[in-house]
């Protein structure tokens, strides 16, 4: 691939993601002010727009004063939480960031009296949960990934199933490819409030009088 192709790819997935968080905050705003937050033509932004409503990541409704309003749709969060991740891995502030939130996923789970916990999601981000849960005194009963290959990963046993897992007392989102699909099947399985996720992976319930 191409610098110049690379480039122009890096750059779609910046306004992209620039224009998701735009909308996910305020999606009542004027495409002009939207232009001017993200440093592109007016013109870009409308068909950015355009682009993103035919995906299906988000959904357009009237406003007043013959505006309109957008809304980030279930799978225009779950793209958001991608790039987001996507971005973060292309940069030297991923392992820092992962740190600093990890550190208070465990710091909230110690204070909400969890003591044992299962990571969803093989990868990296696993790795620096683990190393953090250590520091906070949590135990890890388990990573689960139904795509792992290996028994272990980084000292703790790989089950492809939660009910393959030991007791465990909260659910800690790690998964980088599929992270919104995971986190939803947690929170499904035992309820948000038993579900923790770093912040960087931007995982929270949709509010679905707007999303839906």
């Amino acid at each position: 691939m191409s610098s110049v192709t690379q480039d122009n790819e890096a750059e779609n997935a910046r306004v992209m993601l620039g224009l998701l968080e735009s909308v996910e905050r305020d999606g009542a705003q004027s495409q002009r002010r939207l232009a001017s937050e993200l440093g592109i033509a007016l013109g870009l932004v409308n068909a950015y727009l355009k682009r993103c409503v035919k995906k299906g990541l988000v959904k357009v409704s009237q406003a007043p004063a013959r505006r309109y309003a957008y809304y980030l749709t279930p799978q225009g969060f779950a793209e958001k939480s991608r790039l987001t991740v996507e971005y973060l891995l292309d940069s030297f502030s991923f392992f820092r960031q992962a740190r600093t939130d990890c550190a208070e996923v465990f710091a909230s789970a110690r204070a909400r009296g969890f003591e044992r916990v299962v990571i969803a999601g093989k990868s990296d981000l696993a790795e620096i949960a683990r190393i953090c849960a250590l520091d906070a005194g949590i135990e890890i009963a388990a990573i689960v990934d139904p795509d792992a290959t290996a028994d272990t990963f980084v000292g703790v046993g790989v089950v492809a199933d939660f009910d393959d897992a030991d007791p465990f007392d909260a659910i800690v989102i790690t998964d980088l490819r599929s992270a919104r699909t995971t986190f939803e099947d947690a929170v499904a399985r035992v309820g948000a409030d038993r579900v923790l996720a770093p912040k960087l992976l931007g995982l929270h319930p949709p509010i679905r009088g707007k999303a839906g």
